[in-house]
């Protein structure tokens, strides 16, 4: 059925001047993400999108936009810092360029299990560097506990060594930090947008990628690789970072709930991650993926220059010490 272009401007119009609904949210967050809708960050954000409007009673909307529909990381982080209600999720060099301690978090090797990680997040070491964070740049983490997995090899050969990736092209993050480890772990570092992906391995612009297993099995990268190689080289934990500025914008006992709800949603978000990995290993292997698990003590060699040229040492020295590592 056809409708009239006058009946369509009518309707627009009555639309455009009609009154907001007594029920419409007083402070929405735009929470988007380069994840796949069933990528467990994603799941963690809709809980909390739930549990924010429903103890806010509706006053905080969360609006959730996955799979890149805000943009890439960077695009969503520079809109929050402009001041703009979005949220998005951060691994912690991307606040580094900032704040150089959080590169201690992401370092490669320096964790010996995720809790130390965990520990590290929740101490007041890592408090004030989020405090200098948003002095500096008018962002501030909500939280930084969403854990997504210890980042893997992907590729199509099998490999056990650094010096079986001499020539493969790795995607791996633009940061620093990121290139310089996978530099050294012997493959060529090729930065690229995790949307390009995919399609990079699927038409050989690049050999390979690093990724953890939610987001190996979200984004169906077993499809365009044949071997996933465990080296757990990073712990990947993420953050939710946000503009302090609209933070700042909610009355205090609102604000209160979304820093509350969102270590509750991350808290799940890692104890899920860790349940699951086992299961999305098996389930990789069924789809046709060789699954390798390795002596990572070449790896972890290869990687320990890394720390040097990044200035990294004294920073990983003191903040172990401060978490009575050393």
């Amino acid at each position: 059925m056809r409708i009239s272009g006058v009946f369509c401007r009518a309707a627009l119009l009555v639309m455009a001047t009609a009154p907001m609904s007594a029920n419409a949210a007083d402070y929405t967050l735009r929470l988007g993400t380069v994840l796949a809708p069933g990528d467990p960050l994603v799941v963690g954000a809709e809980a909390m999108k739930k549990a924010v409007e429903e103890r806010t009673g509706g006053k905080v909307e969360v609006q959730i936009f996955p799979s890149s529909q805000l943009g890439d990381t960077q695009d969503m982080m520079d809109q929050a810092q402009a001041g703009a209600n979005v949220g998005t999720f951060v691994e912690a060099s991307r606040v580094s360029v900032f704040v150089p301690q959080f590169n201690v978090l992401v370092a490669p090797y320096v964790f010996d299990s995720v809790n130390e990680l965990v520990d590290l997040v929740d101490s007041p070491t890592f408090a004030a560097w989020n405090k200098e964070l948003e002095e500096k740049t008018g962002l501030t983490l909500l939280s930084f506990n969403w854990y997504q997995g210890a980042r893997n090899m992907l590729t199509k050969k099998p490999i056990s060594t650094p010096a079986d990736l001499e020539g493969v092209r790795v995607r791996t993050i633009g940061q620093p930090l990121w290139i310089e480890t996978i530099g050294a772990m012997g493959a060529v570092p090729t930065p690229l947008a995790w949307a390009e992906v995919y399609p990079s391995l699927q038409t050989g612009v690049i050999d390979g990628a690093e990724a953890q297993p939610s987001a190996i099995w979200g984004a169906k990268l077993y499809e365009v690789v044949s071997d996933v190689t465990v080296t757990e080289h990073i712990y990947l934990m993420s953050g939710l970072l946000v503009s302090a500025k609209w933070l700042a914008s909610l009355p205090e006992d609102l604000r209160t709930i979304v820093e509350e709800e969102a270590r509750k949603a991350g808290a799940a978000v890692l104890q899920s991650n860790v349940d699951q990995e086992s299961k999305i290993f098996a389930d990789i292997e069924k789809e046709g993926v060789k699954v390798h698990k390795i002596d990572t003590a070449p790896f972890r060699e290869a990687v320990q220059p890394v720390y040097e040229k990044l200035g990294l040492t004294e920073m990983i020295t003191e903040t172990k010490k401060t978490m009575g590592k050393q």
